[in-house]
């Protein structure tokens, strides 16, 4: 199953970079990654009928600590992100990737996984909360294995 990983968040942010940096790393391991940032819409110009997609961001929680991962599958990224988990993107990419695949059928068809690393600060700055990048190897083994399947 071809899988194409999608790498969320703001790297001038703090936390909110941890998506791209997880990308980075998986750049480098030969993995299939769009940079996005914080514009979901960049998918629509990249999205080549991937079967897979692998979201990876930063999330805001009141429930988890930071630096806990969460990993979504389905439906339920759409229903749990937006009742339980905020995204650190306000027209959440969420909501962006669900008009996407109302535009784009092969979208709606796609196995969807999200996953993401609860922020602990998301201010100015590069460097991520010891707690966000004590996270990375995981989330990379997480995004690894599902790519594997």
């Amino acid at each position: 199953m071809r899988t194409l990983v999608l790498a969320l968040g703001n790297e001038l942010m703090k936390d909110d970079g941890v998506g791209l940096k997880v990308g980075r790393i998986l750049i480098e391991r030969g993995c299939n990654v769009l940079e996005v940032g914080t514009d979901i819409f960049r998918l629509s110009n990249h999205y080549r009928g991937e079967e897979r997609l692998i979201i990876i961001d930063a999330i805001l929680s009141a429930e988890f600590p930071p630096g806990k991962i969460v990993h979504l599958k389905g439906e339920e990224v759409f229903e749990k992100l937006r009742a339980e988990i905020r995204s650190a993107h306000f027209m959440g990419a969420i909501d962006g990737l669900k008009l996407l695949m109302s535009l784009d059928k092969r979208l709606a068809n796609a196995e969807i996984h999200f996953i993401g690393v609860v922020a602990k600060e998301i201010d100015l700055g590069m460097e991520l909360s010891d707690e966000v990048e004590k996270a990375l190897p995981e989330v990379v083994k997480l995004v690894e294995e599902l790519c594997k399947n």
